[in-house]
């Protein structure tokens, strides 16, 4: 991966790990800030790092209670996400990034856009965790069984869960593998709470955002949250919101179809500048 300074943010009362690409882009605007999704870390995002590199000044931070960032025990719903993420803006001084966020981090960077529209030029959703309503009971369920299953993936030897991954998600390339394993022994299980920290309906999250977003979704048949049917009603609630389908890919966009995602991230990014 494209060697990275790191560094910490007091912020909201925790600490913020955060990465940062080194020297001077080539643009002065927008500093992107990736966001990573549940369970993840700011080391993530390798082959967009790669492929923006020397063009863009781009901070991936660690989500509170992922990667280094500290791991208090409550306190992590999306609005204390946000929190989180404009408080970073604030301590670097960064003029209205674009925020790019996946599933967790898609949900963060629409939540942060909509809480503290000063502060941010424009979003990237790749498939955010723009979830369907459920009852509590349900919801709380299954975070439940979630965070079980943090404590035992944590568990296992990294060479399991690589190919446990592997056999799932067939697409990933090799590099998506190293920082993502890491990144599963470091998480803590409280990070679950995040989805019954939703307080929310995503229409309400999408009518929100005043600024230029760029919503990508996938294939729900192969997993993705966002379809082109959810995807048509989020831009019919507010044409400020940009869509792109992307096929052959469920959640994990960028992961899967990597140059299609990069095409139209790229020109989202190139029209903002104009």
């Amino acid at each position: 991966m494209t060697a990275l300074v790191s560094n910490d943010v007091s912020t909201n009362g925790i600490q913020i790990h955060y990465y940062r690409t080194p020297g001077i882009p080539k643009k002065a605007w927008p500093s992107l800030v990736l966001l990573h999704g549940i369970t993840d870390s700011g080391l993530c995002w390798p082959r967009v790092v790669k492929a923006l590199a020397g063009e863009y000044d781009m901070i991936s931070p660690d989500a509170r209670g992922h990667g280094l960032s500290d791991k208090p025990k409550a306190g992590y719903s999306p609005a204390d996400h946000a929190a989180d993420v404009a408080g970073l803006i604030r301590a670097l001084e960064l003029d209205r990034p674009v925020l790019i966020g996946h599933s967790m981090g898609g949900g963060v960077a629409s939540m942060t856009a909509a809480l503290y529209p000063d502060l941010v030029g424009g979003v990237v959703l790749e498939d955010p965790a723009w979830l369907p309503q459920e009852d509590p009971e349900t919801r709380a369920k299954r975070m439940a069984e979630w965070r079980q299953r943090i404590v035992e993936e944590r568990t296992l030897a990294p060479e399991q869960l690589i190919a446990k991954r592997r056999s799932e998600m067939p697409l990933w390339a090799d590099e998506e593998f190293t920082d993502w394993v890491h990144a599963k022994r470091q998480v803590a299980p409280e990070v679950a709470d995040f989805v019954p920290g939703i307080r929310k309906r995503w229409q309400e999250n999408a009518v929100e955002l005043r600024c230029p977003a760029l919503l990508i979704g996938a294939d729900v048949s192969r997993g993705a949250i966002v379809g082109a049917a959810q995807a048509g009603v989020a831009q019919a609630i507010n044409p400020e919101i940009q869509v792109a389908i992307i096929s052959g890919a469920g959640h994990n966009i960028r992961r899967e179809q990597f140059e299609a995602y990069m095409a139209v991230v790229r020109r989202f990014l190139d029209e903002l500048e104009r």
